[in-house]
């Protein structure tokens, strides 16, 4: 087993927040930053089992972690989660907007209860819960959301999850103009069809499936959890101290 970096003497411990964090893509970006030294609070709608999972492997690898349950479609629970990180981290370095659904269908079979989910979690949990976090951001700071390579393409299948993630595209440009003279960076990553619990009932074990969305990219193969995990960690580094506004595609050369 490899380690956790290990910070340097006298250094303090970055924080780092993943909404979602508890499968799929956003257990790998975790993972993954508290293997870059950030301490990470993982967030979590329902599964608590899963959640805990992820935390206890951070530290048995020698990192820090800790769960806090949040269903960001809830006002509430958003309210809740900024409070709990107002107590637990005074400085929030890196803010990964990962958590969101999808759900929805093509414009006929659309239904204005899943509708107004797929927004409530995928852009106004995630404007509000960045609102009330931005006073721990400091100068210098980090924000990445999470968007959808259907974003550059027409998606008819899913058109109110690819809306909402035109629009989460839409916030990230107007909040890297506001925060650029702090120096804080705010990006997109755009992953295409990736190997998660999410796609697992279309995908896992239907060849077919599998096929057709290894053929959507040009790599001839489905992404995996872990490479959308580290362009988020190259966004989150001082390496992309000059990106902001942009929009970090990893789908694999999807639908080229």
């Amino acid at each position: 087993m490899v380690l956790y970096r290990s910070l340097k003497k006298g250094c303090a411990m970055k924080n780092a927040l993943v909404t979602g964090a508890s499968r799929g893509i956003g257990r790998a970006i975790a993972l993954r930053l508290a293997g870059d030294g950030f301490r990470v609070a993982v967030t979590y709608a329902a599964d608590e089992a899963a959640a805990k999972d992820v935390t206890g492997l951070i530290e048995e690898r020698g990192g820090a972690a800790f769960a806090v349950q949040a269903d960001l479609g809830v006002p509430a629970d958003v309210n809740r989660l900024a409070e709990h990180l107002r107590q637990e981290t005074p400085v929030l370095d890196v803010l990964v907007n990962n958590a969101g659904i999808a759900g929805s269908g093509p414009v006929e079979q659309e239904t204005p209860e899943t509708y107004d989910r797929v927004f409530a979690v995928n852009v106004k949990g995630l404007f509000f819960l960045t609102q009330q976090v931005l006073p721990l951001i400091p100068d210098g700071g980090r924000i990445i959301n999470v968007t959808s390579g259907v974003t550059r393409i027409a998606f008819p299948e899913g058109i109110a999850y690819a809306m909402s993630k035109g629009a989460v595209q839409t916030f990230t440009l107007a909040l890297a103009k506001e925060l650029g003279p702090r120096g804080i960076t705010v990006n997109n990553i755009a992953p295409g069809i990736v190997d998660t619990d999410a796609n697992a009932a279309w995908l896992r074990g239907n060849p077919e499936a599998e096929a057709y969305a290894a053929s959507r990219h040009a790599l001839n193969r489905i992404g995996q959890a872990g490479e959308i995990a580290n362009a988020v960690a190259f966004a989150a580094s001082e390496q992309a101290s000059f990106i902001t506004g942009s929009t970090i595609d990893v789908t694999g050369g999807g639908n080229l």
